[in-house]
């Protein structure tokens, strides 16, 4: 399964953080899984942990680097994901996660997410 991770579980798995959940760590962490980043998610932790949000403590330059030693694949931003946006119903509001929401359809991935209003979109798993 390809698995695009939402920004909260990105930094919780980088973190072990125990607010990654079991089942997201079990999926995360299976070698038949091929897992992604999204640069999105790098560009809203710069913003958040710039401007000193508690729940953004990682500096993003050391989140890419655990993600890729990891194993995790980068997934740049495309003007077909941007595109995408058009399709999407406003079921969730954070621009973040659209994005994310939209590169997910557009690459034929599974977004893994721990929101709920997020997990309302097809191809969206809650965790």
């Amino acid at each position: 399964m390809n698995l695009l991770l939402d920004t909260h579980l990105l930094l919780w798995f980088a973190q072990g953080d125990p607010a990654l959940s079991d089942t997201a760590r079990i999926l995360i962490e299976d070698p038949q899984n091929e897992i992604f980043f999204s640069t999105v998610s790098l560009w809203e932790c710069a913003i958040k942990f710039g401007l000193g949000r508690a729940d953004f403590t990682l500096h993003p330059a050391e989140l890419r680097a655990q993600l890729s030693t990891h194993g995790f694949s980068e997934l740049v931003l495309y003007g077909d994901h941007a595109i995408e946006l058009l399709a999407l119903p406003t079921l969730h509001r954070d621009p973040f996660d659209r994005i994310l929401v939209a590169q997910a359809q557009v690459e034929k991935l599974t977004l893994l997410t721990s929101d709920v209003t997020l997990a309302q979109y097809p191809g969206t798993r809650l965790v």
